[in-house]
C-alpha cells in the first residue's frame, strides 16, 4: 500500500505532464484532439482508480500466490528469463480479462469509463475503473503459476505492465512500420476504441499484438475508415464516479423491470448490450447508429467556471499527492476517511461541469467535512507538520470553494431560465 503511493506519486507528475504536452503538441500542429473538460474528467477519473487500488478496495477471488502454491510443478528463481516469461503471461491473462471485459454484460461495467471518452487521447488513458471490486486475473494466470513463476516478479512486472499501455493511447502518432506485426501500436489501439461497426471489440491486446491474431480479434486500421471514439450508448456526464456505475445501474433496473424470470438472471452473463425483449420494448434507450453524425457531449461552462474547475483539479492533485506521499502518517482508519473525501471532492466538481445545479449539496457536504476534520482533530491528517498554516489554507479554501460553487450554481440556474423563457 505504501510503495504503490510512493510509485504513484513519481508517476502521476510525468503523466500529467505528457498529457499537457500533447495538449500544447495538438495545439501547435492545428489538430488538438484534448478537450479541456474531457481532459479534466479523464485526470479526475484516474484519481479515483489510483486512490481505491492505494487503499486496497478489491478482492482477488484465487489469488496467484496460491496458485503458486497448491499448482508448481517446479520453481524457478528471479532470472531474467522469468521476468521475461512473467511479462508475456501477465499478457496474456491481460488479453483474456480484457475480452471478457468487452465481451459480457456485468464485467463491461469495470470497463465502460476507459472507453467513455469520445476523444482518444493520453488522458484517456487515465479513465480506469473504481468498480472492479472483484477481480479474476490470477485465473488467467495458470501457466506462470504451474511454472513456479515467484509471486514477487509478478509483484513487479504487474505496474510496469500496465504503465506501458499508456502512450498508446494518441491520435498524433502514425503507422509503426514493422513494429505494427509486434507490438500494440497507437493505430491498434484506435481502432479498439473506435464504434465503427468494422472496429467494434477488436484488438484487445495490451502489449503485445500476438493475442489478437491468434484469436482472431484483430482488425488494421483502414484509412478509408477514420475511427470515432466513445462507446454507442453515450454516457452524457463528466462525473467520472457516475459513470463507473452507469451499466450496472441500467442491469439492475432492467433484471428488475422485466416479468421473465429467467431474463432476470442470465442477464448478467449475457453478451453486452443485451437487454430483455420486454424492458428494450418499454424503455427504449438512446444508441448512436450514424457514428460520423451525433453530437458529442459538451456543455459549456458559465462565464469564468472554466478557470475554477482548473483550480479544484489542482487542488484535487495537491490532496491526493499528500495522501500518496504520507499514508504512513496518516494510518488507518485516517486513509479511508481521506478517500472519502477525494471521492466528494471530485463528485462536486465535475457533478458542477454537468451544469447541475445540485452540484453545491455535494460540495457543501464535501467542505463541511473538511472543517469537521479541522476543527475536531486540530490536524488535517498529520500535515501541521508543515506549519499550522496548512489548517488556515485549507479552511479558506474550502469557504472559497464553497461560495464559488454556490455562485456558479446561481449562474447556471439562470441561464436555464433564460434558455426556457426563450423557447
Amino acid at each position: 500500500m505504501e510503495t504503490y503511493g510512493k510509485i504513484l506519486l513519481i508517476a502521476m507528475p510525468a503523466f500529467l505532464l505528457l498529457v499537457l504536452f500533447e495538449k500544447w503538441y495538438g495545439w501547435r500542429k492545428g489538430m488538438d484532439t484534448v478537450r479541456n473538460m474531457d481532459m479534466i474528467s479523464s485526470l479526475s477519473s484516474g484519481v479515483t482508480n489510483a486512490t481505491k487500488d492505494v487503499l486496497g478496495l478489491s478482492f482477488a477471488i484465487i489469488s496467484y500466490p496460491w496458485l503458486v502454491d497448491q499448482l508448481a510443478i517446479t520453481q524457478v528463481k528471479g532470472t531474467f528469463l522469468t521476468y521475461l516469461l512473467a511479462f508475456i503471461a501477465l499478457d496474456f491473462a491481460g488479453y483474456w480479462v480484457h475480452r471478457i471485459s468487452h465481451q459480457y454484460n456485468l464485467f463491461w461495467n469495470n470497463h465502460i469509463i476507459h472507453h467513455s471518452s469520445e476523444e482518444f487521447n493520453l488522458a484517456c488513458a487515465l479513465r480506469q475503473s473504481i468498480s472492479s471490486i472483484l477481480k479474476i486475473f490470477a485465473v488467467f494466470l495458470l501457466p506462470a503459476a504451474i511454472l513456479g513463476v515467484p509471486g514477487q516478479v509478478i509483484a513487479v512486472i504487474a505496474p510496469l505492465h500496465l504503465f506501458a499501455q499508456f502512450w498508446y493511447h494518441t491520435r498524433h502518432i502514425n503507422k509503426m512500420g514493422f513494429l505494427e506485426k509486434i507490438i500494440v501500436t497507437p493505430s491498434h489501439h484506435r481502432v479498439h476504441h473506435a464504434i465503427n461497426s468494422i472496429y467494434l471489440d477488436k484488438n484487445y491486446s495490451q502489449i503485445l499484438i500476438i493475442w489478437d491474431k491468434l484469436f482472431g480479434s484483430f482488425q488494421e486500421e483502414l484509412p478509408d475508415v477514420p475511427p470515432v471514439y466513445g462507446i454507442t450508448r453515450p454516457v452524457r456526464t463528466w462525473n467520472p464516479i457516475k459513470i463507473n456505475f452507469q451499466h450496472l445501474w441500467l442491469l439492475l433496473q432492467d433484471a428488475w423491470r422485466t416479468k421473465n424470470w429467467k431474463d432476470k438472471l442470465r442477464i448478467w452473463f449475457m453478451p453486452t448490450g443485451w437487454r430483455p425483449e420486454d424492458v428494450a420494448e418499454k424503455y427504449p434507450l438512446y444508441k448512436i447508429e450514424d457514428v460520423y453524425h451525433f453530437e458529442k457531449y459538451d456543455p459549456q461552462p458559465v462565464k469564468r467556471m472554466g478557470f475554477f474547475i482548473w483550480f479544484q483539479l489542482i487542488m484535487l492533485l495537491l490532496l491526493i499527492s499528500y495522501l500518496f506521499g504520507n499514508i504512513a502518517i496518516i494510518g488507518i482508519p485516517g486513509i479511508f476517511y481521506y478517500g472519502f473525501f477525494i471521492f466528494l471532492t471530485v463528485y462536486a466538481f465535475t457533478e458542477l461541469m454537468d451544469r447541475n445545479p445540485f452540484a453545491l449539496f455535494w460540495e457543501c457536504i464535501k467542505n463541511a467535512l473538511g472543517v469537521y476534520i479541522i476543527l475536531n482533530t486540530g490536524n488535517w491528517f498529520g500535515a501541521n507538520q508543515y506549519g499550522a498554516w496548512v489548517n488556515t489554507f485549507l479552511i479558506a479554501y474550502f469557504i472559497f470553494s464553497t461560495v464559488s460553487t454556490a455562485w456558479f450554481a446561481w449562474q447556471i440556474m439562470k441561464e436555464e431560465r433564460s434558455l426556457k423563457l426563450a423557447t
